[in-house]
């Protein structure tokens, strides 16, 4: 092995990149418009959900629950009739439709049961919950609030006293946004390896590389290091201009360290790159192939949802995936500026995982590509 080879050939990794504009225009797009919609778009609290009202009571309280409904959770409710409610719903115009029924005020002064309909159009799943339980609550205390004739205080035996850390804003586009690069951070380094791999095997350079004087390990360490450092630079400066800049979220943490970490986890990402690339015969399969394994990536590594909510058998699988281990390192230092004291086994975690991958596609470029088996 000679380091002057992996250099050269990683260079030419750079200048193969340069001359391709959709990988250029994804690198552009993941790391600027993905993380700024995925910031804007989190759906954690209720936005701006959708609310008609059929109010057949025309009395003072109905009139006062109709304008409980104000922005920013709800847009202002439309007044519309029961057969104009169906319609609605049907066309997806309206989330909730709130059926206010005729002698409401009356039965709850005389005591009898009051019932109010709420319909839900729960194809919307991110509010359809929300929204249902926010609805409920805005009803039940505007009711209470006029029968008493006053809104009242509740009194708890208890003091609690609440202080948030990290995010004292509940802004959910802090959260959205690192996470959001951390996904990114793990899609492009698999994409732009294995294509970097099947882009050289369907036009037949690899075959030039054969028979120059480098060996296996040297391929492959080179697209390593190439492609890892364009994700890396791409990653800096999304934090600095994007996240940072544009989107004004505070960084907790030493964003070095949080660089650090993703190149360990980008050691491992891209060897599986290869690895995937080795498997897949032509770019089609690669991108279906690399669906396959993203998604579950993803959606089971702690970023989208707790590690703690999902069952522990997801959880003890999810261990051997690299990505696990860099969500639970990013969002420490990130989040809660945590030093290397305390990250210290993620990072641990990832070296091992990335030699093991990295061992395997070596093994794998071995044999199906100097081999052809």
């Amino acid at each position: 092995m000679r380091p002057s080879n992996i250099f050269n050939l990683g260079i030419k990794e750079l200048r193969s990149l340069m001359r391709d504009p959709i990988m250029l225009a994804l690198i552009v797009y993941a790391f600027t418009v993905a993380i700024y919609t995925a910031a804007s778009t989190m759906p954690e609290s209720l936005n701006r959900a959708s609310i008609a009202i059929v109010d057949e009571d025309r009395s003072a309280l109905s009139a006062r629950i109709v304008n409980s409904f104000y922005p920013p959770y709800f847009t202002p409710p439309k007044l519309i009739t029961p057969v104009q409610m169906d319609a609605s719903l049907n066309d997806g115009s309206i989330t909730f439709a709130l059926d206010i029924p005729p002698n409401f005020q009356r039965d709850v002064f005389s005591g009898r049961k009051a019932e109010i309909q709420l319909n839900v159009d729960a194809t919307r799943v991110s509010q359809a919950f929300t929204g249902a339980g926010y609805i409920e609550t805005i009803v039940a205390t505007e009711v209470a609030a006029f029968v008493q004739r006053y809104r009242a205080a509740t009194v708890l035996p208890v003091d609690l006293a609440t202080r948030i850390r990290f995010n004292p804003a509940l802004n959910k586009a802090w959260f959205g946004a690192v996470v959001e690069v951390i996904n990114q951070v793990t899609l492009l380094a698999i994409i732009l390896t294995g294509a970097a791999l099947i882009r050289e095997r369907e036009h037949g350079t690899i075959e030039h590389l054969l028979v120059m004087p480098v060996t296996p390990f040297e391929i492959l360490a080179s697209k390593i290091w190439s492609m890892a450092l364009v994700v890396l630079v791409a990653c800096t400066a999304s934090i600095v201009f994007v996240i940072e800049g544009l989107l004004a979220v505070p960084i907790q943490g030493s964003v070095v360290l949080f660089l650090a970490a993703a190149g360990v986890n980008l050691f491992a990402t891209t060897s599986l790159g290869i690895l995937l690339a080795t498997v897949a015969r032509s770019m089609p399969q690669f991108a279906l192939l690399t669906m396959l394994v993203i998604m579950p990536l993803e959606m089971l590594s702690g970023g989208m949802t707790p590690r703690e909510s999902m069952p522990e058998i997801v959880q003890n699988i999810m261990l051997v995936a690299p990505t696990t281990h860099f969500v639970l390192l990013a969002q420490a230092v990130l989040f809660r500026g945590a030093g290397f004291a305390v990250v210290w086994p993620q990072f641990l975690a990832l070296a091992a995982i990335g030699c093991i991958l990295f061992w395997a596609s070596l093994i794998r470029i071995r044999k199906t590509i100097i081999m052809g088996t």
